[in-house]
């Protein structure tokens, strides 16, 4: 990595292994409650067994969580902030959410709170959370969405009109780091509102319970203790060391253990009064005669109560470190934290190179958002099946329960997560897209991420990924290969150097990956790929993970299409991995030849044979393959059918000439099967110049990029939408007497199919938007000038392939632009709020947006996957 700047510098240091500045992170979860880890009921009903209202006075198993917080790498050591505004019915410890079952679109977190920034060594964060200053509308909250259907929108906090009169605090909390186990820590207060108000601020250090559930050498301990008359407090933890933490003098000092509230929750005797929840009594109920009556524990926190006046700002200076320091927070603390926030400026510059400051503002947070939602995450599926020596043996149904068959599962690592409070858990395609950006910022940790994912203790024995912690089970799209080169690339362009080892390391694993796919998921063993879920969710007119109507089979357009583009990955990799190593020139030929079979039975298997392909209608769809042979077109104009545009790959002439062996092979597989009658997937290839390998010969690719340019179909002022507009006429099929519909819902669902809060029949979702546009590149490195569409179609306005990528990306950054009444589409169900000052900069990442106005849908924390944006403003 080049170095220049201290950023920079600092992650040599930390991937060199001179200095680790990567134990120290915001690693702790924003939600751990209702996470299937912490569910031990009988049939996994991980909303009810554990809820938000149970967190306080619960103990954790598998992790913590926090608002704003940090943790060290394996989550020992926790720090986040609590709050209370003299009115609330309960201390802010944790964001507040509705659970899956509660929300009409399912599971919300109903805060406001914004990543500002982070530096991938997290040496310097930012976070904002808007409290209200009024009592927290959580029964409003509860009960308006209670009422709400799936036709409704969702019930939000800014709904409520809690923040019409600006009667809220803005909580800044700050982290800079001194060195790598000296972290600086600054909560700013700002109070908005035009009258006084007061606030009770609670920065609090616990310790994560392990000795509740299993032995430990010895307890840890947080420790008051006093020098020159000021108290701070010192922990002594076994797995960790020793660490300070000081702080300005506070009110009172409060202490407590991590431990459950038995006799709250379950109206079993305590073995003692000093419980997880006795800070939220003694703040709520003014009684702070237990919290304060000792001076150890293993939760504690420094009490800060105080009356801001109108616009005021109070600002709280604590500072954990390894260190013995006599004046931890002296002039040198602010010379540290002025330091870092210029050094975090000079990376970001460096990073965030476009000319318009608004789009460098845009990446900024996107990237930052992606590096607040790296998360601590520890899941071990055998010892979560048997249970723990110190607690009651598990109902004996988990042992066949979910992820019951993933025994060898053993997650315990920082996992870069979609959304740190409504999916706090890997997905494996998600992370796949998030190292694409994290690219851009950190090439080295977003490797190991991928590297993670094909390591044993992830990684299934028989080569299966795990796909998400509601069931592991399920088959994501298998995007790691491609996100493998795109990290390549970059670096490659970066320093002029790919990292061939890091190729190696992921070929070699994913052969194992790409097997498990073909033996599992091609019953019909014709090179035509069923799946289920695939990631597409609700895309369908029925839930393709289940109960296939008539008993049938669903042959898919995109299972077969990720399988296409995985060849393909498989391919360009074992080309990239050949030109220094020989070896690996015969599995470029295996993968070549595996994607023509693959392209030959998508579009046509033999003459006798019709493959997915309608000629009418221009269009690839799904087919339903019935018990007696008979075959069902499920004739749905959706991304599932795009999907096929994207597997498509521009080999080079100059790598067939250094691979003579791969070139003669692709001449014999071409004479080949043009003699056995097979359908001429190699087109336009000839010998001595470049070679375009598509899933869809250019006739039909010509034909599918002219509805995917259609303004009524898939193109909106915003992107590409997930199903054709056309459907705003429901379309409706009848499959063994039992009609079955789907129509165009531009944002929120109306159908429960599939997952709550998940859409595919509409909206614009980033990373197919951003893989639609690297296949778009791949088409104009062959093809060049000598390929024009309308754009859009039907407009008279012909475009080359450059100026259509350029017009896609541009489509979808405006979604985060403001326009001329500085209104950004993504707040356009809230654009007054927005316009606010102390609003308008502030940007949210939602999971997806609506198809034709372009608001923020579905989880507003998603810098995962929609941090694409991020890479395609460095694109433009």
């Amino acid at each position: 990595m080049a170095v220049t700047t201290e950023e920079h510098k600092r992650l040599e240091e930390n991937y060199s292994q001179k200095k680790d500045w990567l134990h120290w992170g915001s690693y702790l979860s924003e939600r751990q409650w209702g996470t299937v880890r912490e569910d031990y009921s009988p049939y996994g009903t991980a909303w009810d067994y554990f809820t938000h209202d149970h967190a306080r006075s619960r103990t954790y198993r598998w992790g913590e969580d926090g608002i704003a917080g940090i943790s060290d790498r394996y989550c020992n050591i926790c720090f986040g902030i609590a709050l209370w505004n003299g009115k609330d019915p309960i201390l802010k410890e944790r964001m507040f959410g509705l659970s899956g079952p509660e929300g009409n679109h399912g599971e919300d977190v109903k805060e406001l709170y914004y990543y500002l920034e982070n530096t991938p060594s997290h040496s310097y964060m930012k976070h904002l959370y808007k409290y209200p200053q009024n009592e927290f509308p959580y029964n409003q909250l509860v009960s308006e969405n209670r009422k709400r259907s799936k036709a409704d929108l969702e019930f939000e906090l800014l709904d409520t009109g809690i923040f019409d009169t600006n009667e809220y605090f803005d909580v800044y909390t700050e982290y800079a780091k001194a060195d790598a186990e000296d972290i600086l820590i600054k909560i700013s207060i700002v109070n908005r509102s035009d009258k006084k108000a007061q606030l009770h601020l609670l920065p609090t250090l616990w310790i994560r319970n392990f000795w509740s559930f299993v032995d430990m050498p010895e307890k840890p301990i947080i420790k008051k203790k006093i020098e020159n008359d000021n108290a701070f407090v010192t922990v002594n933890h076994v797995y960790v060391g020793n660490y300070n933490l000081y702080f300005e003098s506070p009110s009172k000092l409060l202490f407590t253990e991590n431990e459950t509230n038995t006799e709250k929750l379950f109206g079993t005797p305590n073995d003692h009064s000093f419980k997880k929840d006795l800070f939220h009594d003694a703040v709520i109920h003014d009684d702070f005669a237990m919290a304060t009556s000792k001076d150890e524990g293993t939760k504690f926190s420094p009490l800060y109560d105080f009356e801001l006046e109108a616009g005021a700002t109070k600002t709280i200076k604590l500072r954990l470190t390894n260190q013995d320091l006599k004046e931890p927070l002296d002039i040198d603390f602010d010379v540290i934290f002025e330091n870092r926030q210029q050094e975090s400026a000079d990376f970001y510059n460096h990073i965030t190179k476009s000319e318009a400051v608004e789009l460098s503002v845009i990446q900024k947070q996107a990237l930052s958002g992606l590096l607040w939602s790296k998360q601590y995450y520890n899941y071990e599926i055998e010892d979560w099946l048997a249970g723990d020596p110190k607690q009651p043996t598990p109902p004996s149904e988990r042992l066949k329960g979910r992820n019951s068959s993933w025994k060898t599962l053993r997650n315990h690592d920082v996992v870069s997560m979609p959304d740190t409070w409504e999916y706090p858990w890997y997905a494996a395609w998600d992370s796949s897209f998030h190292c694409v950006s994290l690219g851009l910022v950190d090439l080295n940790f977003a490797k190991e991420q991928l590297i993670l994912f094909t390591r044993e203790w992830y990684m299934a024995p028989n080569g299966q990924i795990p796909a998400y912690e509601w069931n592991f089970s399920d088959v994501n799209p298998p995007v790691q290969a491609w996100a493998s080169m795109q990290l390549y690339k970059i670096e490659k362009k970066k320093i002029g150097l790919g990292d061939i080892d890091f190729l190696k390391r992921m070929f070699n694993k994913l052969a194992l990956n790409f097997t498990w796919w073909v033996n599992r998921l091609d019953s019909s063993e014709n090179n035509v790929f069923e799946g289920g879920f695939l990631g597409l969710d609700n895309i369908g007119v029925f839930d393709r993970s289940h109960g296939i109507p008539g008993n049938g089979i669903l042959e898919q357009v995109d299972g077969t299409s990720w399988m296409a583009l995985y060849c393909l990955d498989m391919l360009e990799m074992s080309l990239e991995i050949a030109m220094v190593d020989p070896t690996y020139e015969d599995m470029a030929t295996k993968y070549f030849g595996h994607f023509i079979y693959i392209a030959e039975a998508l579009n046509q298997i033999s003459l006798e044979y019709s493959g997915t392909w309608d000629e009418k209608d221009g269009f690839f769809y799904d087919k339903l393959i019935l018990p007696n042979g008979e075959f069902v077109p499920i004739k749905v104009k959706s991304i599932a059918g795009l999907l096929s545009l994207a597997a498509v790959l521009c080999v080079k002439k100059e790598t067939l000439e250094k691979l003579p062996k791969f070139a003669k092979s692709v001449l014999w597989f071409r004479k080949h099967r043009k003699q056995s009658l097979k359908y001429p997937v190699i087109q336009d290839h000839v010998e001595g110049g470049d070679l375009l390998l598509s899933l869809v010969p250019r006739d039909r690719m010509e034909i599918l990029i002219k509805s995917l340019l259609n303004e009524d179909e898939f193109l909106s002022s915003y992107g590409i939408r997930s199903l054709s507009k056309v459907y705003e006429s429901p379309y409706n099929i009848i499959i063994d007497h039992v009609n079955y519909s789907i129509n165009y819902e531009p944002a929120e669902s109306t159908t429960g199919l599939f997952g709550g809060n998940s859409n595919w029949r509409g909206p614009i979702w980033m990373p197919l938007n951003y893989l639609f546009i690297q296949a778009l590149k791949e088409y104009n490195n062959y093809y060049g000038n000598r390929l024009s569409f309308e754009c859009p179609t039907g407009s008279d306005n012909s475009q080359n392939l450059e100026q259509i990528i350029s017009e896609l990306g541009n489509r979808l950054i405006k979604i985060f632009q403001k326009d001329e009444n500085g209104n950004r589409p993504i707040n356009e169900l809230h654009s007054e709020t927005y316009r606010d000052p102390n609003f308008e900069g502030h940007i949210l990442f939602y999971e997806y947006f609506h198809g034709d106005t372009g608001r923020g849908v579905g989880a507003s924390h998603q810098t995962g996957w929609t941090a694409l944006i991020a890479n395609l403003i460095e694109d433009i």
